[in-house]
């Protein structure tokens, strides 16, 4: 269980994306954060990340992974199809 609350959590997870934008824009991405809800990190690939075979692997050991080292082990992040920005209940 996650020992904080999804409102604290927000400004910390906005700083470990701030932290890995410079690694998608490398490669022509970025990444935008939506919410937090429930412990999970709901972000939306953007740019050159949008399609990309190498999306998931971004997400799970660039994002995920970041941060998990830097908030807490078990947060999960979820990308948000463009469209689905007010119905991340449904994903």
């Amino acid at each position: 269980m996650i020992p904080f609350s999804d409102e604290e959590l927000i400004e910390p997870v906005k700083k470990v994306i701030d932290k890995v934008r410079p690694s998608l824009a490398l490669d022509g991405g970025d990444i935008d954060f939506i919410t937090v809800k429930e412990g999970k990190v709901y972000v939306q690939l953007k740019g050159a990340c949008i399609g990309c075979s190498s999306s998931g692997t971004t997400l799970k050991y660039g994002v995920e992974r970041q941060l998990r080292m830097d908030i807490h082990p078990e947060l999960v992040v979820v990308n948000v199809p463009f469209g689905m920005e007010n119905d991340i209940d449904k994903l």
